[in-house]
């Protein structure tokens, strides 16, 4: 029996590679056309004129307008998640450390974009779109409140706060969430640098022995 060439082997892997990359393109082209149009107004022939394709073409990827902002949405859920969760892993273990980590996440330029705060909002703000939110973010979002929720709580324990952790990490996302809508909203927005030291000041209130309205504490050398 013939043995297959190694470019004969290659053809399926190129192939999935490049239906892979279309699929990130259309995917691209679809935040885009969310950030301008918003949710319900978002058409599958916007998204292909955006692309520079075929109607059919987007259409034989994903099939419908519902399966293609689904697929969109779990790709801004996972650049998220895997946004905070690298900060996390950079900051250490000193829970004031990992606390403003989480913080900042939210404010650096990989993900606080006017393009990626106007996409958000696009599906927070309709109400069709929470079915799908709900599918497909909930998971993450349980994920990422347990995890400041936590470190909260070691917060709480370290300082001897008298407040309550799930109230205090509901407090801070909202806040988060509330500056990215003013920085989309406002005619002349603030700087990430500002919302973060927002944040921070925030921070100061709940944690006075922890942070600084510049961010954390260095411990003493």
């Amino acid at each position: 029996m013939p043995q297959a060439s190694k470019s004969d082997a290659a053809v399926p892997l190129q192939r999935k590679i490049s239906r892979d990359v279309r699929r990130q393109q259309l995917i691209a082209a679809t935040k885009r056309v969310l950030a301008r149009k918003g949710y319900s107004q978002t058409t599958l022939s916007d998204v292909a004129a955006e692309a520079g394709v075929s109607h059919g073409l987007v259409n034989f990827h994903f099939e419908s307008k519902e399966k293609l902002l689904s697929e969109t949405l779990l790709n801004m859920a996972d650049e998220y998640r895997e946004n905070w969760q690298a900060a996390l892993a950079a900051a250490g273990e000193r829970p004031a450390d990992r606390l403003a980590a989480m913080l900042a996440a939210d404010f650096n330029d990989a993900i606080c974009t006017q393009e990626s705060i106007a996409c958000w909002c696009s599906y927070w703000g309709e109400v069709q779109s929470r079915p799908i939110y709900q599918q497909e973010c909930s998971s993450n979002d349980n994920i990422y409140i347990a995890e400041l929720e936590g470190i909260c709580s070691q917060l709480i324990a370290e300082g001897s706060y008298a407040i309550d952790a799930a109230r205090t990490a509901r407090v801070l996302r909202f806040t988060s969430e509330g500056l990215w809508n003013d920085m989309l909203s406002m005619k002349e927005p603030y700087t990430r640098d500002e919302a973060l030291k927002t944040l921070f000041a925030l921070a100061t209130v709940l944690f006075p022995r922890h942070f600084s309205p510049d961010g954390p504490f260095r411990p003493a050398a």
